[in-house]
């Protein structure tokens, strides 16, 4: 937990958390988690696109590799745990392990990966992407909001853009994935339950939409005659909500602007954006299908037009069973009641899919709240959830649990 307040530290503004890629402040949190790897006995490295690794290795140096982690970059105005906490866990695993010489058949690889967020340069995952080996070559012309490309800021922050597939680590090497997480939802504190097992990871799709309808004078067009585009989206957006409930999805309009944008026109034309998902698939999609029907006919009955652009899509990733029984066992083993859900956020863990068996784990904060300063949890939930990841781990391995 000190640890979380010193990594808070590692910022590019000094009255908020702000930590992006191939920043200062992504520099400075490499830094430190580096030296509380090398503090805990591991040896550490970075990689060919900014991920910190630290390993306890075992005797067998052609051995596959258990990797554990999360993500250490954030948003703007961030918590201080969301996605840190499960790179410490991991590197406590590790210690933990050491001092009581616990020989594992396999390496545990710890890292902490540089750009899930995707802030500054707006893909995302793509720490964990490479080392995965998804890597896309056209992000390296992708510009921040200064211009900077992604393959220059790589050069200013010490890296070779031609070196980037060297960050990819063979599957056939890694055993699995394990991360720890905060929920970032309100289900667990709900439940009174410390820890959860993530089943799913919901997949999402995104959208812009825009309204065409016709300007005019506010004061002379009859309200019969109007075709006003903010108020088709606006009914637009009433659907998104029915959608939710007709579906049982996630739905979100976040974002919606109109022009010409004066108080005495008529809105001529609206845009608003989109989030839609679901664990499941099929489920998400079936409800967009019924949602784009249902506004075109809306738009149309009012003399609009509709049009949108996907502008983002992620399938939902189930969880690997075999983990997911592990988890369970170590959490009724820790005297805590086994429960599962599913994430409705998007993790590292989701690039690890067709790659490695994933596992996660959610950690309960306060009021779910997340990507915001009071981003809270408790040291004895996370101290729980060391104990269950050190249960799963030595029971995947085959050995004794430390006590």
């Amino acid at each position: 937990m000190q640890r979380c307040d010193a990594l808070a530290e590692a910022s590019l503004h000094p009255e908020y958390i702000e930590r992006t890629y191939l920043s200062s402040a992504h520099a400075q949190a490499n830094k430190l988690v580096e030296g509380w790897m090398q503090e805990a006995g591991m040896d550490c490295w970075q990689d060919s696109v900014g991920n910190v690794w630290g390993r306890y290795a075992c005797k067998d140096a052609d051995a596959p590799a258990l990797i554990i982690g999360s993500h250490l970059d954030s948003v703007v105005n961030a918590g201080k745990y969301d996605g840190i906490l499960g790179v410490l866990l991991g590197i406590e695993l590790g210690e933990l392990l050491g001092q009581h010489r616990v020989e594992l058949p396999f390496h545990l690889d710890i890292v902490g990966f540089c750009d899930e967020e995707g802030v500054r340069f707006g893909a995302t995952l793509l720490g964990s992407l490479a080392v995965c080996g998804k890597w896309q070559p056209e992000w390296v012309a992708l510009t921040d909001a200064n211009g900077q490309s992604l393959a220059d800021a790589m050069t200013e922050f010490g890296l070779d853009p031609s070196k980037i597939t060297d960050a990819m680590r063979d599957p056939s090497k890694v055993r699995g994935f394990l991360e720890v997480h905060i929920e970032q939802g309100p289900l667990l504190e709900k439940r009174g339950l410390p820890l959860g097992v993530v089943s799913d990871i919901a997949g999402a799709r995104r959208f812009s939409f825009v309204v065409q309808g016709k300007a005019g004078h506010s004061g002379t067009v009859p309200m019969f005659m109007r075709q006003d585009a903010l108020l088709g989206a606006s009914y637009c957006i009433q659907l998104v909500e029915e959608a939710t409930k007709r579906f049982d999805v996630l739905a979100t309009v976040g974002d919606i602007s109109c022009e010409p944008g004066a108080v005495n026109v008529i809105p001529g034309s609206a845009e608003f954006l989109l989030d839609i998902r679901s664990a499941k698939d099929a489920v998400r999609d079936r409800a967009l299908a019924w949602l784009l029907t249902t506004m075109r006919t809306n738009c149309q009955r009012r003399g609009l037009s509709i049009d949108h652009v996907e502008i983002h899509s992620a399938d939902a990733v189930a969880c690997d069973s075999g983990w997911q029984r592990l988890l369970e066992t170590a959490m009724r083993d820790s005297g805590i009641e086994v429960n599962s859900l599913a994430s409705g956020a998007g993790h590292d863990a989701m690039a690890m899919t067709g790659y490695t068996p994933l596992g996660m784990l959610f950690v309960r904060c306060t009021e779910g709240i997340s990507h915001h300063p009071d981003e809270a949890i408790i040291a004895e939930d996370v101290a729980s959830a060391l104990e269950v990841i050190t249960r799963a781990v030595c029971a995947d391995a085959g050995v004794g649990v430390p006590v």
